[in-house]
């Protein structure tokens, strides 16, 4: 595979800015159809694809949403044309013999009954889709306002009442209003996180 360009990086990484106000520009569903395509394409444990996603754009599901929220985070949640739920399914592995086909009875028992347990391997590898997810959509020219200021149990109870399914992060999605951002805030440096042995 080749380098990505500069220009490449800067949109993922070096000018990719979390949003807070929104332009008043829709996102098309088949934008949304899109950044799924490219987020199922990411590496996860045994492709056990965890990641469940609701896309909330409308009134009726705004207003659902709008409680579980914290006070900071409503106006930002409310203006944003779509707030993603990024969940994960408890019982995930019930979709091996689709997505693991060489041996789905296998990779099925290493996971069985995890859910009893604080489903590590569903919650580690949704949230390695939601990185992918992140990724995605700036690839494909939409800001991001990723949060985990929420009430997971009342988003739970409100969008995924039979349990199966838990909330992980929330992300706005659209058409951010760059003069409004913040000053970036600082970063570490390599030599304060990282080792090479």
């Amino acid at each position: 595979m080749s380098r990505l360009d500069d220009q490449a990086l800067d949109l993922l990484f070096r000018q990719a800015r979390t949003h807070f106000v929104w332009q008043k520009r829709k996102v098309p569903d088949e934008l949304l159809h899109e950044l799924f395509d490219l987020v199922k394409m990411g590496p996860t444990s045994g492709n056990c694809s965890p990641l469940r996603v609701v896309f909330i754009r409308g009134a009726e599901a705004k207003a659902r949403l709008k409680p579980c929220l914290i006070d900071g985070n409503i106006e930002k949640t409310m203006t944003a044309p779509v707030t993603a739920i990024l969940a994960f399914d408890t019982l995930f592995y019930e979709h091996m013999d689709q997505l693991y086909p060489p041996d789905p009875d296998e990779v099925k028992s290493w996971w069985r009954g995890e859910e009893n347990t604080g489903n590590e391997t569903a919650f580690r590898n949704s949230t390695l889709q939601g990185g992918y997810f992140l990724l995605a959509a700036r690839a494909l020219g939409l800001d991001c306002g990723p949060m985990s200021g929420f009430d997971k149990a009342a988003v739970d109870r409100a969008f995924f009442p039979d349990g199966r399914f838990r909330s992980n992060f929330l992300c706005n999605l659209g058409y951010g209003v760059h003069d409004k951002l913040h000053p970036r805030l600082p970063r570490f440096e390599f030599d304060q996180v990282c080792r090479i042995l």
